[in-house]
């Protein structure tokens, strides 16, 4: 797969980024090179190894659930862009 402006630009309107064109041209090399070395990897023979699942001997080390520090209500609405004095105020998604 070849990185080319007009991946770069569909990159750029998905993630809603107003790029310059210097940073455009490095995005495109540095995504060059993640799929260089993905290609890399795809050359290796992995037969008969196993999957990696965790880095280290330890699974699942959890902490206990436990109620911490807390806001109350006031305190966390104090930052809200809007609110109606009970909850927050956020534009509305599904019709």
């Amino acid at each position: 797969m070849q990185v080319d402006k007009q991946l770069i630009s569909r990159l750029e309107k998905l993630a809603r980024l107003q790029l310059s064109d210097e940073q455009r041209e490095k995005l495109g090399e540095d995504l060059q090179h993640i799929l260089d070395m993905v290609g890399k990897l795809r050359e290796l023979n992995t037969d008969g190894v196993a999957p990696l699942v965790y880095l280290n001997d330890q699974e699942h080390v959890l902490r206990p659930d436990e109620v911490a520090r807390q806001l109350d209500q006031s305190e966390a609405l104090k930052n809200a862009p809007k609110h109606d004095g009970k909850f927050f105020r956020v534009p509305k998604v599904i019709q």
